[in-house]
């Protein structure tokens, strides 16, 4: 079991092919990051480097579909890691060699990809405004009739502490010390249309900065879609919402 626990985490921005020049200006805009040479089979990954620190963000142009988010765990043993995935209930949707495709009971895409020694957090960027923020966390979107299968199996694939929240709709998977991306479970009031699990991208802007951070993010081209008290939602140029919340990044 032990070589299948993740020892990073990855998100990757799965993009079609026509807004992915966009996609990835906005985003490296937002977290300051740097996006690396093309690579892959047909030039369709990039990943997004940080001044410093290990990258944990990533691009996948995709051949059709929305724009949609999936996550990489990176494990020592990908034997291990798949058959701990499937004793949890996931499926295997494809297995090319170098990584493992699969998704969760409730329909989330993910891969175990082999862990290659990231261990540097990237610290968080300080804006013109003196506001400071990064990309911590993605939250699973879960469909109500799948929330409590999705909340066992996250946790029992990851290892991570599960922790309810202060509200009913949301729960936390306690993130270990050196980890990039924590994880959030959603509960949703109704189920989409698709019926899947889907995810979505938060960043950290803090008590007093979140406001600044989601400003400048709409100065490069996001629209605001609500407001609460812990968060501000957004939608990029290409129509990914995602959230500025108001957790403090780290020191």
């Amino acid at each position: 079991m032990r070589g299948g626990v993740p020892r990073w985490v990855t998100a990757f921005i799965d993009q079609p092919a026509d807004s992915a020049s966009s996609a990835l200006a906005f985003w490296e805009g937002v977290t300051g990051t740097q996006a690396s040479p093309p690579r892959g089979e047909n030039d369709e990954f990039r990943t997004l480097l940080p001044p410093h620190g290990d990258a944990y963000l990533r691009l996948q142009v995709v051949p059709d579909g929305l724009p949609r988010v999936h996550l990489d765990l990176h494990v020592d043993d990908l034997a291990a890691g798949r058959e701990a995935a499937v004793r949890e209930g996931a499926t295997i949707t494809a297995e090319p060699g170098t990584h493992v495709v699969l998704s969760s009971p409730g329909g989330m895409p993910y891969c175990l990809v082999p862990y290659e020694g990231e261990h540097e957090v990237p610290a968080p960027i300080a804006w013109e405004s003196g506001a400071r923020s990064v990309l911590d966390q993605v939250c699973l979107d879960i469909p109500p009739a799948s929330y409590a299968d999705e909340c066992r199996f996250w946790a029992g694939l990851t290892g991570w502490t599960f922790r309810d929240e202060d509200t009913p709709e949301f729960a936390r998977l306690v993130r270990p010390e050196g980890m990039p991306l924590g994880i959030l479970l959603q509960r949703l009031e109704d189920p989409p249309a698709h019926g899947a699990v889907t995810a979505h991208l938060d960043l950290a802007g803090g008590r007093d900065g979140t406001d600044a951070v989601a400003d400048r993010h709409k100065a490069l081209g996001a629209d605001e879609r609500w407001r609460s008290q812990g968060w501000i939602t957004l939608r990029d140029p290409s129509g990914r919402n995602y959230c500025v919340t108001r957790r403090e990044p780290p020191r």
